[in-house]
């Protein structure tokens, strides 16, 4: 094979290893369209085929001809705990500690207000200036509306968490793998130092559940949140999932009460009165063909090990790097992923002073990945369905943009509404 060009060579290489891949099956259960190298993964997942089959029969069968009768004849009443079931085995969940249920921000609220009240007098929570803004801004709101004096704290520097951890503030509230870089934080040695100093944890796993292995008993977390469209492949606007310590059960109350958080909601009593765990978290009335999409996708998992799905998220990424870095030297890209593989979650993300419109030109030749401001080319990387093949031909993909300068098109200039 040494006659062959660097780019044959890379590409006969990956096909050997996909050939090799023992999760290499699983690519079958999804719906992805020919010619498109898709590492979006982290931002939208793939449509799983039987989530696609579960939606229609949701629609013609329970809806269209079990009406009112199919929240007790197809279950609809259980899909929050049942749905929850499944995604706390994802991420290290105790038995029945949590649900699917509303959007990620509106859980944070929930949470948040939560863990406030259990930590009368402090005041603080410390957070990074990086995390997601709908994070921060939910500590905003909250602060805002209940009116004790509670102040986001924000780290400039991830190393410099722990050090703002003093006996003022109430909660550390942290993004278990960063948006932007993919930067993975060690949550049992975080959530250690914080509770060591009264502090309760709140993780948001958006890009950890489904990417990365997670064990929140293990690690004693205190509230986690969590999103189902991105790697859990639910949807556009899937159902979010919220997690309490059944430590916590005895005395968190959140401040959204709606019916589905009652202890008897059909018994339509006029007070309020909380039911029993993680199911008073719940709030209004599930979204069920939402709920229903997320519940099949879920069942991709059934015969999936996290450890291997992380050796092959850590290759890919690993090929990834050491691709770019050898194809596209001198092309304007910098590393803005963690280099070590430990520290990272299943994303990279290189840096750019045209990134935008380098990401529309890649997407209009089928590499679809995407940008966050100012300057970041973010890529995500799917164990179930990318291949090492899909990432030998994006390496080159990205090459022939930056080298041919296509990005300078005008057409790729002007900003669309989701980037």
């Amino acid at each position: 094979m040494d006659h062959l060009e660097p780019r044959s060579r890379s590409r006969d290489e990956a096909l050997a290893r996909d050939a090799a891949d023992p999760l290499r099956h699983l690519r079958e259960r999804f719906e992805l369209p020919d010619g498109v190298v898709y590492l979006d993964g982290n931002s939208l997942g793939a449509l799983p085929r039987a989530a696609k089959d579960r939606v229609a029969a949701t629609v013609s069968r329970e809806w269209g001809r079990g009406l009112i009768g199919s929240w007790n004849e197809a279950g609809w009443v259980d899909l929050p705990a049942r749905v929850g079931a499944k995604i706390g085995r994802l991420v290290g969940a105790e038995d029945g500690s949590l649900v699917a249920t509303d959007s990620t921000s509106v859980n944070l609220f929930k949470v948040l207000a939560a863990a406030l009240a259990l930590a009368p007098g402090r005041r603080g929570v410390v957070s990074e200036a990086s995390n997601f803004p709908t994070d921060l801004y939910m500590v905003e709101g909250l602060a805002a509306l209940a009116g004790q004096g509670h102040e986001l704290r924000l780290a400039q520097d991830p190393e410099h968490i722990e050090a703002m951890l003093d006996g003022d503030v109430a909660v550390l509230m942290l993004t278990h793998v960063n948006y932007r870089t993919g930067r993975m934080h060690d949550m049992a040695a975080l959530t250690k130092a914080a509770q060591e100093r009264g502090i309760l944890t709140v993780w948001d796993l958006a890009h950890s559940a489904g990417a990365v292995p997670v064990d929140l008993a293990d690690a004693r977390a205190d509230f986690a949140v969590g999103c189902g469209y991105k790697y859990l492949n639910g949807g556009p606007g899937a159902p979010a999932f919220l997690y309490v310590s059944p430590r916590h059960w005895a005395r968190a109350a959140q401040p959204l009460s709606g019916w589905f958080g009652h202890a008897a909601p059909f018994r339509f009593d006029v007070g309020y009165a909380p039911a029993e765990g993680v199911r008073r978290f719940l709030t209004g009335t599930p979204s069920v063909i939402g709920m229903s999409a997320l519940d099949a996708a879920l069942d991709v998992w059934d015969d999936v090990e996290m450890a291997r799905l992380r050796e092959k998220s850590v290759a890919l990424c690993e090929a990834f790097i050491e691709g770019v870095e050898a194809r596209c030297a001198g092309l304007g890209l910098t590393l803005a992923s963690p280099r070590e593989a430990h520290r990272r979650g299943s994303q990279v993300s290189f840096t750019h002073e045209a990134a935008y419109a380098v990401m529309q030109a890649l997407i209009e030749r089928g590499v679809v990945g995407d940008f966050r401001a100012p300057d970041i080319l973010r890529f995500g990387f799917t164990p179930l369905y990318t291949r090492f093949v899909d990432v030998a031909d994006a390496v080159e993909v990205l090459r022939d943009v930056l080298e041919s300068r296509a990005y300078e098109a005008e057409r790729f200039q002007a900003r669309r509404a989701v980037t």
